[in-house]
């Protein structure tokens, strides 16, 4: 189960980085939260502690729920669909995924698989998806898939922090996932004041602003 879980947060990794619609990026990112709250349950099966089911259901609500409701509601009032000439484009940027997939597996080799970990996929999909925030980040426009990225960032680190969930403190994983829920929320008003003030969302044009 979780072998096949973590190649579904790849596979969706690579659909994010393809994809030009932002709409679809963020049911994409949402589903992968989603994914992440049952990995997190998978990891510490057959007998999960109760900690470990309260951070599984807060994130996956988060994660799948809370924070793609605030950027569609973000979308709606900017009224923007699609990403139309990011910095690097989307053909381009599914052949740089597939190399950083690529180097994502040669890290996990060299890397010793830590004690709770069950799944040689475990290491390669946390950098994978930590490495394609990363890239979405750098090769996008819009301040939404900029979002987008960030959420995909943390939610490498979150992957990697799953298999070891009955041993990481909860309060730290739900102080980080505050942390990344209200990032989310101040984005989110970010965006609505920019796409008001400049009739546009993308970030290349803030650096033409002068005194």
């Amino acid at each position: 189960m979780n072998d096949l879980l973590l190649i579904l947060v790849i596979l969706s990794n690579l659909r994010l980085l393809a994809s030009s619609r932002l709409g679809a990026c963020i049911k994409w990112a949402a589903w992968q939260g989603i994914l992440l709250g049952l990995l997190t349950i998978t990891a510490a099966w057959p007998h999960p502690p109760i900690q470990t089911w309260v951070l599984a259901i807060v994130a996956a609500s988060l994660k799948g729920l809370a924070f793609p409701w605030l950027l569609f509601r973000t979308l709606r009032r900017v009224q923007v669909r699609r990403e139309i000439e990011p910095y690097i484009g989307f053909n381009l940027s599914l052949g740089i995924g597939l190399v950083l997939l690529l180097i994502a597996f040669s890290l996990a080799r060299r890397l010793p698989l830590p004690e709770g970990l069950d799944s040689e996929f475990w290491i390669p999909a946390a950098f994978f998806s930590l490495l394609t925030g990363l890239l979405l980040i750098v090769a996008r426009k819009t301040a939404v898939m900029q979002v987008i990225g960030y959420l995909v960032l943390e939610n490498g680190i979150f992957a990697y922090g799953a298999g070891a969930a009955r041993h990481a403190p909860l309060l730290l994983e739900m102080g980080i996932l505050l942390d990344l829920f209200v990032a989310v929320f101040v984005m989110g008003i970010a965006l609505f004041h920019i796409a008001r003030d400049f009739d546009h969302i993308n970030v290349d044009r803030l650096v033409s602003l002068k005194e």
